[in-house]
């Protein structure tokens, strides 16, 4: 058997995908995307992807040219933002979207990752989100009752780590990133720094390697930031 480090995204994708596919794809805004994956999936040309994701990118990178592409058939997600393809794709019909509470697109995922099939929230109740979605009281206070999520293929990416699939993963980073990879049939991590195998402290382990089936270190990350905001420069005396 070989072990679970590729060469590249394209080697680590292979044999894995397939059309119609759902895929979980981790980062919060532009933090934490699997950049490298990504880029391996639009030159797949796999398509009809559910994609259960925070956001949808951003305009030219991330899932955006997965959108541009023409391969998603579905988002299920909790924030569109300034995409304007999103926008205009979803108004136009041709983009499917299962709009999702933050809190509660990441504990579906959790649950997922879990074994649990179902659980009830508050969050949404009396809303469009409740619709067509079983309520019970409890305690006095109505709640819906929502559904995990689990997928065929989470494309998570960390900061750190092993050969072994353990991961650590840098602030923001850490937010979808490690639910996800718990929830799916193949979890395949792009790290930012590959280190040797006994090299990440246990303590320090975010998620095992029990999760990960397939590890590549990424390369060429941009660092963008959405919206830089500064103040003026003080007038001098």
């Amino acid at each position: 058997m070989r072990g679970k480090v590729f060469s590249g995204p394209a080697e680590a994708l292979e044999g894995v995908l397939f059309d119609g596919m759902t895929i979980m794809s981790g980062g919060f805004g532009l933090t934490g995307n699997p950049e490298n994956l990504i880029a391996a999936l639009r030159a797949s040309g796999v398509k009809g992807l559910t994609i259960v994701s925070n956001n949808c990118g951003a305009d030219g990178f991330g899932l955006w040219t997965l959108l541009a592409n023409g391969q998603i058939a579905k988002m299920i997600s909790s924030y569109i933002g300034e995409n304007k393809l999103f926008e205009q794709l979803y108004l136009d019909g041709k983009l499917e979207l299962e709009l999702v509470p933050q809190g509660t697109l990441a504990e579906r995922i959790r649950a997922g990752g879990a074994g649990i099939p179902a659980f009830f929230t508050a969050t949404g109740v009396g809303t469009v989100v409740a619709e067509g979605k079983p309520t019970e009281m409890f305690e006095g206070r109505r709640y819906v009752m929502e559904r995990w999520l689990r997928a065929d293929l989470a494309i998570v990416r960390a900061w750190k780590g092993d050969p072994e699939g353990n991961l650590v993963f840098r602030k923001t980073a850490r937010n979808f990133n490690p639910v996800m990879a718990t929830a799916a049939k193949v979890t395949i991590a792009e790290v930012e720094h590959l280190v040797p195998a006994g090299s990440i402290a246990a303590d320090e382990v975010h998620t095992p390697g029990i999760y990960v089936d397939r590890i590549v270190e990424g390369r060429g990350y941009e660092r963008r930031i959405e919206k830089l905001t500064t103040r003026p420069r003080p007038v001098a005396a």
